[in-house]
């Protein structure tokens, strides 16, 4: 797929977002989220990402039920943005991130 075709097909998408891309936009744009820059149907190579903070190599990926039909894409998507360092940054960042409190208790 040409960049120019990736591109037009980018504004489509967000031109037309989903109601929980909407949703989700409204808390990551304007540096809203923890003073972070993202961007929303981002063309990365011959993909569009949902939302991607460059800055932090952090891909956020909405898949609803139109990506039912789409996974075969979606795979090659995900392993080619892999090898790029993106969705590697996800993983970590939870790994590193405190879990829940073992007392599971509230204020204890």
């Amino acid at each position: 797929m040409s960049a120019e075709k990736v591109l037009l097909n980018a504004k489509t998408l967000r031109a037309n977002q989903t109601e929980a891309e909407q949703r989700l936009w409204h808390h990551l744009r304007a540096h809203r989220f923890m003073a972070l820059k993202f961007k929303r149907q981002k063309p990365m190579g011959r993909y569009i990402v949902d939302f991607v903070c460059v800055e932090r190599q952090l891909i956020i990926e909405i898949d609803g039920g139109q990506h039912a039909e789409q996974a075969e894409y979606d795979r090659h998507r995900d392993a080619w943005l892999r090898s790029q360092g993106y969705l590697e940054q996800i993983r970590s960042a939870i790994a590193l991130s405190p879990g829940p409190s073992p007392t599971g208790g509230r204020g204890e």
